[in-house]
């Protein structure tokens, strides 16, 4: 089966739930932004949680099917409409052979994930089906979708319409967001005034935001005075270069906070003033331009528990529709 691109959206790509083990030389696990919303809408349609499907951001594409498939859309709320009409997301909906499934304009979050039965069939790159656009490796010839491609899909599996998954399972997206970090590694280069601007302001979400970083205004952090350590440069937000873990913040000039996503090099010479929680990497990921945020600090074991919650959740996501 093959799914045919009439209109692409806006950055349509094939993800999973990523490409690991690999970051060492400086290719990055790529994969879903949203992992919780790409697990909900393959279990929807029967796939295993991590299987490929569809992230489309802002805007969705306009697809036309060569066979019957079970489809499931989740994340963003960006209707789906099937020859037109109205289908509902977090819930999964048949779409026959010839009809052309589209989506209404974006009202809350960023990212939609579009789940098919059998899953997105596209060749494995280093394990994984996730595009990684800036090496052009991965997905569909490694790139975002066009007009006119032909992308495969697996064999229906047999599941069957009208999973659903709760109200109390589905993500709040929000304006205005918490997301949780731990501390450091180099938040020893703020001061005690640098430190509690970061964790006291509310920064707004700048239209630079993307899969390799989103890029936050607020305030001007104070760094501590030094005598630069040779090979680190002079501004105060220069490190002697440094591997960079997905979900570090930067703060390149003291100035604009950059949270690194999924697709983001593996290191650099920037301050790394904290690290988003793994879990948290979701909520930040449905962060549309000028989504006011406010960064929380919790210690590890409070980390590791929140990393138990969400364990917990996505078993209870399983169960509940019925996978």
């Amino acid at each position: 089966m093959s799914l045919t691109v009439q209109k692409p959206g806006l950055s349509t790509t094939v993800q999973d739930a990523g490409r690991n083990g690999h970051y060492d030389v400086g290719i990055p696990p790529s994969g879903a932004l949203d992992q919780y919303s790409l697990s909900a809408a393959n279990l929807l349609v029967g796939n295993p949680a991590g299987a490929a499907a569809l992230e489309c951001v802002y805007l969705g594409p306009e697809l036309v099917f060569g066979e019957d498939a079970v489809v499931a859309v989740a994340g963003a709320s960006m209707v789906p409409k099937v020859d037109g009409e109205e289908r509902p997301v977090w819930e999964s909906f048949d779409v026959a052979a010839g009809q052309t499934l589209s989506f209404g304009f974006l009202t809350a979050g960023a990212r939609a994930y579009v789940a098919v039965s059998g899953g997105v069939d596209v060749p494995e790159v280093l394990g994984s089906r996730s595009t990684y656009a800036l090496g052009a490796l991965g997905g569909f010839g490694g790139r975002p979708l066009a007009e006119g491609d032909e992308l495969p899909v697996g064999a229906h599996n047999g599941v069957r319409a009208g999973r659903v998954v709760p109200e109390d399972l589905r993500p709040t997206l929000a304006k205005d967001v918490e997301v949780r970090v731990m501390m450091g590694l180099y938040d020893h280069r703020l001061t005690d005034g640098g430190r509690a601007t970061f964790l006291g302001t509310t920064w707004t979400l700048t239209p630079t935001a993307d899969r390799i970083g989103f890029r936050y205004k607020g305030e001007k952090l104070e760094t501590v005075d030094r005598e630069p350590p040779f090979g680190a440069g002079q501004d105060p937000s220069n490190i002697v270069d440094a591997p960079y873990p997905i979900g570090s913040i930067q703060v390149p000039g003291s100035v604009e906070p950059i949270i690194l996503h999924r697709d983001a090099v593996s290191g650099g010479g920037y301050m790394m003033i904290a690290t988003v929680l793994s879990g948290d990497l979701d909520v930040v990921a449905q962060c549309a331009p000028n989504t006011r945020t406010r960064f929380v600090a919790v210690d590890l074991d409070e980390a590791l528990a929140i990393r138990a919650d969400r364990t917990r959740r996505l078993a209870a996501l399983a169960q509940a529709v019925g996978s």
